[in-house]
């Protein structure tokens, strides 16, 4: 009777048919990644507090040009994102987090659509589910950086390029989206936009004759008027700061192709590209021999031309850093969707195929068990650690642990299908056997704080209650005469609610104020204070009197 009730038959109709919309299952699949959490977080100390705290002051102060007191070495596109959802929804750690995690969401949307163009809809399908659970991937949906929104941009214009393609009729109005997204990308991501804008060029230019992308006159209008944004900013930052508005932005991009950032070498990406992106990147090589020796794709220089172009621009520029490579990973993700859909093929039809070679018919049973074993260590590692490892580390252990388990899902799959005659557990069983595998590693660093709590050790000391209640009621000075220009001191910038007067010594502090100390500059201080809390080198103190006679 229970499920005969109007409301239960409601609501089942209700799943049915969301369950009909492959965006719907996107979003199942992919939501609890970006949601799942230990229900602490805390920002990653560098990249991720500068923006945070370059939005914040924006949004205190009210000034969207130029804030900081200099010409700015990177347009702020991103800054003024964050600035409206501070505005929206107030000052935080997640409310920083907030631009991108949608922009990461939206993303797999448009990407979606350009695998559907350039592969097919299943295919399209599994390589979204394939980036979804891709760990460097999905840690950057949920950190406060511009990559998504700017890859976000990046996709749109791929897409709209490909329905000029494919909707000639349409040119004009593709034209103009391509142009507006490489326009707002400049905005976004400042002249690194340029980077994927490169990549392109192989397909625009020796497709040309058959798509003509590049005499559409509303792609060059739709740039202009992507580019709106940063030329007011740029003026009004030239009535302030002159030719050092432009020079910051050059300088800095000169900077960093000018010398390589902790030793990483031309080859980095060669070793860092797989590391990150294991073990999809593997089966991306196997769907590139396929793509290559099937042509089962009509643009092979957007699948194959741009990740390979990009890579080489990537490779020879000197600052190489893994996040710089995140636009390759859907590319990864297109092709070894090839490769496991041919796989799963090959498990379909087992070892009762003649015409397949005794090397292809054992590659699903030796992938199983290389899946197993690994899955083995992992689980004896995990337990090593727990044992004898630090605390401090348990809940690497755990996740070690849980990833090795999850693992063994698929050799178990294979042995329950080829060893037993009812062979139920088809090819779509062992397929997804690996991804769950993989998403029960996400999923689990996410529940543990992996990939959103970055510095706990500092998220300990500041909710303490004698810290906190300091924090929430009173303001608190900075005493920057020395220190204060290293990660630490951007957490306590960011995570210190209210800002009271940055002043060069304590002394010029009043009695009974509160502030922020580097410790080593402290040593003979000619006044008394109280210390609340310390971490690292600095101190939150109470200033009591300014010499003895005071006391």
């Amino acid at each position: 009777m229970f499920f005969k009730s109007p409301v239960i038959i409601t609501i089942l109709q209700l799943i049915r048919l969301f369950w009909q919309y492959p965006y719907c299952k996107l979003l199942i699949w992919l939501l609890p990644l970006l949601l799942f959490t230990s229900g602490e977080t805390s920002l990653m100390a560098h990249d991720e507090t500068l923006y945070a705290l370059r939005a914040r002051k924006i949004f205190e102060t009210g000034d969207w040009v130029s804030p900081w007191g200099n010409a700015h070495h990177k347009t702020p596109g991103f800054y003024w994102l964050i600035a409206i959802f501070y505005q929206l929804f107030g000052v935080s750690d997640t409310t920083a987090r907030m631009p991108t995690m949608i922009a990461g969401i939206l993303s797999i949307f448009v990407i979606y659509k350009v695998g559907k163009i350039l592969l097919s809809q299943r295919l399209a399908f599994l390589a979204i589910i394939i980036l979804s659970v891709q760990f460097l991937w999905v840690q950057y949906c949920r950190l406060a950086t511009p990559d998504l929104p700017t890859i976000l941009l990046v996709f749109i214009a791929i897409f709209s390029l490909l329905k000029s393609d494919i909707n000639p009729q349409k040119r004009h109005f593709y034209g103009f989206i391509v142009g507006l997204s490489f326009g707002l990308g400049f905005l976004m991501r400042s002249l690194m936009i340029f980077l994927p804008m490169m990549a392109l060029l192989p397909y625009l230019i020796i497709d040309h004759r058959r798509h003509r992308h590049l005499t559409n006159p509303m792609l060059y209008l739709g740039f202009l008027v992507g580019l709106i944004p940063s030329l007011i900013w740029l003026y009004f930052s030239w009535l302030r700061y002159g030719s050092d508005s432009i020079g910051a932005l050059l300088g800095f991009v000169i900077e960093l192709g000018s010398h390589e950032q902790h030793q990483n070498g031309i080859l980095f990406y060669l070793w860092n590209l797989p590391l990150k992106s294991f073990p999809w990147f593997f089966f991306s090589l196997l769907g590139l021999g396929l793509v290559i020796r099937r042509s089962t794709s009509n643009y092979p220089l957007i699948l194959i031309g741009f990740p390979i172009i990009l890579f080489a621009e990537l490779s020879l520029f000197s600052t190489r850093l893994s996040h710089y490579s995140l636009c390759i990973y859907p590319f990864i993700a297109f092709l070894a969707a090839v490769g496991l859909d041919w796989l799963g093929k090959i498990y379909q039809k087992g070892f009762a195929d003649q015409s397949l070679s005794r090397q292809i018919v054992y590659l699903p049973r030796n992938i199983s068990y290389a899946w197993g074993i690994l899955g083995i260590i992992l689980v004896l590692a995990g337990i090593g650690i727990l044992v004898w490892g630090e605390v401090d580390i348990h809940k690497y252990a755990t996740l070690i642990i849980f990833s090795g388990f999850g693992s063994l899902i698929v050799p178990l799959i294979w042995i329950g299908n080829f060893h037993y005659h009812h062979k139920f557990l088809t090819s779509g069983y062992w397929l997804g056997g690996l991804l769950i595998s993989c998403w029960l590693s996400v999923a689990t660093a996410g529940g543990l704080g992996l990939l959103g709590d970055f510095n706990p050790k500092f998220r300990v000391f500041y909710q303490q209650k004698s810290i906190t209640e300091i924090l929430q009621n009173h303001p608190i000075n900075f005493v920057k005469g020395t220190g204060f220009n290293d990660k630490e001191s951007l957490l306590i910038d960011f995570y210190t609610p209210q800002y009271g007067k940055s002043v060069d010594s304590v002394s010029q502090l009043p009695v009974f104020s509160y502030a922020w100390i580097y410790q080593q500059s402290s040593v003979g201080l000619p006044i008394h204070y109280r210390v609340i809390g310390s971490f690292q080198d600095y101190q939150l103190i109470q200033v009591l009197s300014r010499n003895n006679s005071d006391m």
